[in-house]
């Protein structure tokens, strides 16, 4: 079907010339921490955000009001969760994951890499797109709590304060 009617196409146009503005304020007044890519609960209200958006547009079963509602209430709850985060360190181990080290001295922690599911292709690419061409080079490949994958240098790598807070089982 191409066109139901003419009704639901302005509908639509008025809904997203109204939902969108508001849904960019919310945004704006939450912080750059909502859109983040910081840990699990980020990514999810990302998506939420994007589905609520959908469903606000396309549902004509969905308010503006019930759906600018919706927005500013995923929005407001990831905040409590990072607020709560924040200032209550005991709930991070429930909130984030833990960055783990996948390669120490030029090593491969091969139960690390099995535990989190990271294949050996993977650091090796990440390795190449920082300019290492010997993994002997490195002195850290940690996979971080957002799913990237830092390299540090032997170079870089400084008194390894910044490893403090790292998984390393074989330590």
């Amino acid at each position: 079907m191409v066109l139901k009617n003419l009704g639901d196409l302005l509908r639509l146009l008025v809904v997203a010339v109204l939902v969108y503005p508001a849904l960019v304020v919310i945004l704006r007044v939450s912080g750059k921490r909502t859109l983040s890519k910081l840990n699990a609960f980020d990514f999810v209200v990302t998506v939420a955000l994007g589905s609520t958006l959908a469903t606000i547009l396309l549902s004509r079963d969905v308010s503006l009001v019930e759906g600018v509602l919706a927005l500013a209430l995923l929005v407001g709850l990831q905040y409590l969760i990072a607020v709560l985060a924040v200032r209550w360190p005991p709930s991070q181990r429930l909130l984030k994951s833990q960055p783990t080290v996948l390669l120490r001295d030029g090593a491969l922690r091969h139960q690390s890499m099995r535990r989190v599911r990271v294949a050996e292709s993977e650091i090796r690419q990440a390795a190449r797109s920082q300019g290492v061409g010997d993994l002997a080079d490195v002195a850290a490949v940690v996979l971080e709590s957002d799913g990237s994958l830092s390299i540090i240098t032997r170079n870089r790598f400084g008194d390894g304060s910044s490893l403090a807070d790292v998984r390393d089982e074989q330590r």
